[in-house]
This record gives structure tokens, sequence and C-alpha cells, in this order.
């Protein structure tokens, strides 16, 4: 508990909330050169998250899958690796789970459901330890071949679908059963409807046991140690080659339980892609403004999935285009990344904060 509160404290904290209220102001601007008042569309998409318990309870389900997706790339990152791959990872673990929820038959809940999200999560995690293999045997970048990994995941699952799922008539599978469901009934009905499931508790439940690995365990020190530098942590007598494959397996399962949430606790089917659903390439902006924290994933997840739904009452209620969302939050990214001009615009508030120090 120590350890957050001071995260809390650490410029680590400070920078992401200074940047993201310095995107915000960005976006205003950029609204009002477009002839639009930044204060009735920011208060639309307010009305849009927190105006009625439907809404809430669906921006709630927006934020779920980016959270798993920030995760596995936050995770990666801090042993060093760039897994830009977490859309395939998504993809792969999402079908995995359609396929033990149509496939599977005669189960009880209590045993369809977990085993359809554990295939989604193993899934993603092997998916994801192929660009660690590679990287750790041959020095193939990760970057590479995850991100032509995105694609075959994204043609594989339109096959599988198509060959084996496929609805007759439709262009999407067929309905899971009802026993691989992780849908919350009471819990929608009471929010109107909303398509909440447990996937968001065990959303935050792999932000916890990221935070727990990765800081009180030996493996996760020597994840980290990894990657701070792998030439120290090979003289170390660390196994290099083994946390890398480790630490794209551990990725990958977060990004494959993010597929398997959407299948399972929110479409309940599985549509033939038309192209790449993006989820995995938003989760690397939850990340960064995260700052690779699982606490700050959190936080990230919620704002960017906030922005995310809430821009659809931008644009009803402000006749606002919903890209000028995308505006802000690209302008979030660009100043966590830029930290210059954030410490330039706090340095007068770090010099009176050390004089005080001082005195």
């Amino acid at each position: 508990m120590n350890n957050v509160l001071k995260w809390f404290t650490k410029d680590s904290f400070i920078y992401p909330v200074v940047a993201i209220i310095m995107g915000l102001f960005l976006g205003a601007f950029v609204m009002l050169i477009g002839g639009y008042n930044p204060i009735t569309a920011y208060g639309a998409l307010i009305d849009k998250v927190f105006g009625s318990t439907y809404n809430f309870g669906e921006a709630i389900r927006e934020m779920t899958p980016l959270l798993m997706t920030g995760l596995a790339f936050a995770f990666a990152s801090r042993a060093g690796l760039f897994n830009i791959g977490a859309e395939g990872q998504y993809i792969v673990g999402m079908t995995a789970a359609t396929f033990i929820g149509i496939k599977f038959t005669s189960l009880p809940l209590i045993i369809h459901a977990p085993l359809a999200l554990i295939a989604g999560a193993i899934a993603g995690g092997l998916w994801a330890s192929v660009a660690g293999f590679l990287k750790a045997t041959r020095g193939v970048n990760e970057v590479i071949t995850s991100i032509m990994m995105n694609w075959i995941a994204l043609y594989m699952a339109n096959l599988v679908v198509r060959q084996f799922l496929l609805m007759p008539g439709e262009n999407r599978s067929e309905q899971i059963q009802p026993s691989a469901s992780i849908a919350i009934g009471w819990l929608s009905e009471l929010m109107n409807n909303s398509r909440v499931h447990w996937g968001t508790l065990i959303a935050l439940v792999a932000a916890l046991f990221f935070y727990i690995f990765m800081w009180k365990t030996k493996q996760g020190f020597e994840l980290r140690a990894v990657g701070f530098n792998h030439h120290a942590a090979q003289y170390a007598g660390m196994r290099v080659n083994r946390n890398v494959v480790k630490a794209m397996f551990i990725s990958g399962i977060f990004a494959g339980l993010g597929g398997a949430f959407q299948v399972l606790g929110v479409f309940g089917y599985q549509t033939v892609f038309q192209g790449s659903p993006g989820i995995g390439f938003d989760g690397i902006a939850v990340a960064l403004i995260g700052m690779n924290h699982p606490l700050g994933v959190v936080l990230g997840a919620i704002l960017f999935g906030g922005l995310t739904y809430g821009s659809s009452g931008m644009s009803f209620a402000a006749d606002v285009p919903p890209e000028l969302i995308r505006i802000v939050i690209g302008s979030i990214i660009f100043f966590i990344a830029a930290q210059g001009i954030v410490r330039w615009v706090l340095k007068p508030f770090n010099s009176k904060r050390k004089k005080e120090k001082v005195l």
C-alpha cells in the first residue's frame, strides 16, 4: 500500500496527469478553431458516461478489454520487450474462447465458462510466446514478428469461424452456449440491461497480479532486471532467454483474456472481421498513458474507455465529430511522450517546491 501511495506523489504520476490536462486543453482549442463549444462538448461527454446506469455500465464494458491489452503491453515493456502484437493475441484469445463456448456442450456453468476463459488466455499466451521464442533463440526483433502475427491471427480467426463456427446465412459464428457466458444477469438488470460481465472484476485482479508478480516476486525482479539491462542480468546468472519467452507468454495471456471477455461477456458470438478491431493497438496508448504501471494502466483504461464511449454523446448533443476525441487522446499521448514540454510547464512549481524544502 505504501508503494502505491508513493506512486501517486511521484513524477511518474504527476506528469501523466498534467499531460492529460494539457491534452484536454489542446482538444478544446481545436474545437474552438472548428467552431464547436468545448464546454458543451465535454459536458455532453461526461453526461453520456454518467448520465444513466445503462451508459455507465456500457462505459465500464468499453474499458475492460482496453485494460487487458494495456496490461499486456505494459508487462512486456517492463521486461524490455515491445509487444505490438496484443491485437493478434486478443483475436486468437477471442477465437479460442468462441470455439470452446460453441463446441463444448452439456457442461455446467462452473466448468464451461472458466474452461473457455482458460482457452482464450492460453491461446493468447502461446501466440505471443512465438515472438518471444524467436527473439530469445534467433534474435529476431519482436516488433516485426508480433505485428506480422497480428495479420496471421486475423485471417486465421476468420478461417476458423467460416469453416467450423459459422451461422448459416450470417457473417458471424453461432451463439455460444449459455453455460459459457460470463455476463452478470442480475447486475445487468439493475443497470438497465447494460452488458456488464465478470471480466471487469477479473481484469482488476489481473492488474493486481501484475503488480504483485512484478514487484514482489523473484521472477518479477528477474524480468525487470532483464528489461533494464539483459547483459547485466545474464552476467548475474539470470536466464535471459527463458525470461523473454516467459514475459511474452504472460503478456499474451492478458491480451487473450481481453478477447475472451468480449465473446463470453458482451457479444456471445464472433463476427468475421472485415478489418483489425484495433483494441490491441489502443491498449498501447492505454499503457503509455499509465506509464507501464498496473495502477496507471487501470486509470488509463478508465480515461481512454470513457473518452471513447462518451464521444458518441459529443456527436449527438454537441455535434462534435468523434474524430476530435482521437485528437484529444493523441494529444495526451504526445505530451506524455514529450515530457520535456510537461517539465517546462511544471518548472515554476518545481522550483517553488524545492525552495520550500530548503526552508
